[in-house]
């Protein structure tokens, strides 16, 4: 059954599901292309602009069944900057770990050492494929006899059935406790004196360096945009959720849509599971080394890729922040194609540009104006202006002819430099896709 918070109920608020991939409340342009110019939609540009493997074409909101905003996503943007608002998350997914074994039982299966996180300490964790390639990304908070995981709607039903199949002798006892606790974010720590008591919080280590972990990032760690970035996940009992939110808005407390939380993400660099994440995603290419790895831990699944990666050789793509144009009044898509073309003003040429990665996150930020992070290729010039083509897909289903792609003049910010790693005594071949037959 499809999940509707009730605080969708308040006035003036948009579902994020009615309002993902383009600024609150507009609809994309038909007509996009600059003026005077009109690109080729022949088969022969539709094969070109065929996003190449390892790169997403398209995605829907991972946010559904929350508001995007309730009226205003600026006001409640800054409010929410500022540390006096909260954001209705109660999509997320809660999963509960118990027993004497919970600790570590995480430690062995994944990619972070869990197994003296202190009650009330909070951290993050991978779970791998063979391959390396990232499975699954819960927030980390244990309570001294609870480990609580929090995790993307679409994520949770399949993360406790992998973990109850995989717990063999652990005593341990796994739960999908989504159905009674709903999750709210907020950038600075809930008022007591709340009408419940909340079971655990949870606050974001990004970008602070945990142990055994290293910065993949282009730039020192002290002129990180993210050392701005607080964020915290608050549990409440579902059925006080309103009771919550109407006891904060008594404290001086501003209820803000998740378009909010993402703009101030984004800003940060702060890679999500629901979107920075594909099919081929390792954590070097997110920079997720630095808070989700202990490069000294071995022995779990994925963990000789993330090894063999970081000691010998580079990540195939690489995490990039974009300032995307703002003269135009829309946002491109997630999924939008990121070119790195010889001649940006050439229209019929950017239409049969071959993409070098693709948008996994925009949003409209109230300072900065659009912005994206993106990945790309780890050899695309890191000073080469870069240009998002939007394909307009959403328009299309909804006429005969083909819709013409939108374009976005976008200046990148390094977020993995294209070093990373250490490229010592690398094997030829490509490892991370195996011996050919």
């Amino acid at each position: 059954m499809t999940y509707r918070s009730p605080l969708l109920n308040r006035a003036g608020a948009v579902a994020a599901e009615t309002a993902s991939g383009v600024k609150a409340g507009e609809s994309r342009p038909r007509e996009a292309a600059p003026s005077g110019a009109r690109a080729d939609t022949s088969a022969s540009v539709q094969a070109a602009s065929e996003p190449e493997q390892g790169f997403s074409a398209g995605a829907t909101s991972a946010d559904g069944g929350v508001a995007a905003h309730y009226g205003n996503p600026v006001a409640e943007q800054r409010a929410l900057e500022s540390g006096a608002a909260v954001v209705d998350l109660s999509h997320r997914a809660v999963i509960t770990v118990s027993g004497p074994d919970r600790l570590s039982l995480l430690f062995t299966l994944s990619s972070q050492q869990v197994t003296d996180l202190a009650p009330g300490d909070s951290s993050e964790l991978l779970l791998l494929d063979i391959a390396g390639r990232i499975e699954h990304a819960p927030a980390i908070t244990d309570d001294g006899e609870t480990a609580w995981l929090i995790t993307e709607a679409s994520h949770g039903p399949a993360l406790a059935d992998w973990l109850e199949a995989m717990k063999f002798t652990f005593r341990v006892e796994i739960a999908d406790r989504t159905s009674e606790f709903a999750v709210l974010g907020s950038t600075s720590l809930l008022p007591e004196g709340l009408p419940c008591a909340s079971p655990a919080q949870w606050k974001d280590p990004w970008p602070r360096l945990g142990p055994g972990a290293e910065s993949y990032s282009a730039i020192d760690d002290a002129d990180h945009p993210g050392q701005g970035w607080t964020w915290h996940l608050t549990m409440v009992p579902r059925e006080s959720l309103e009771d919550v939110v109407t006891y904060l808005e008594a404290e001086g407390w501003q209820l803000a849509g998740c378009f909010a939380a993402e703009a101030l993400r984004i800003a940060a660099w702060r890679p999500r599971l629901a979107y920075e994440v594909d099919a081929k995603a390792i954590p070097h290419e997110l920079d997720l080394i630095r808070t989700a790895v202990h490069l000294s831990k071995g022995c779990y699944k994925g963990q000789e890729t993330v090894a063999r990666v970081h000691n010998l050789g580079h990540p195939p793509r690489r995490l990039v922040f974009l300032h995307l144009d703002g003269s135009e009044h829309t946002l491109p898509a997630v999924g939008s194609e990121v070119l790195a073309p010889a001649d940006a003003s050439d229209v019929d040429a950017l239409a049969k540009e071959r993409a070098v990665g693709a948008v996994t996150s925009v949003a409209r930020h109230h300072e900065a104006g659009p912005i994206a992070l993106a990945l790309v290729k780890r050899k695309v010039d890191p000073q080469a202006q870069l240009v998002v083509r939007d394909l307009n897909q959403d328009v299309q289903e909804t006429q005969e002819e083909p819709a013409l792609p939108s374009f976005y003049a976008a200046a990148q910010e390094v977020i993995v430099r294209p070093d990373a790693g250490r490229n010592v005594g690398r094997p030829q071949g490509d490892f991370l896709r195996g011996p050919r037959r």
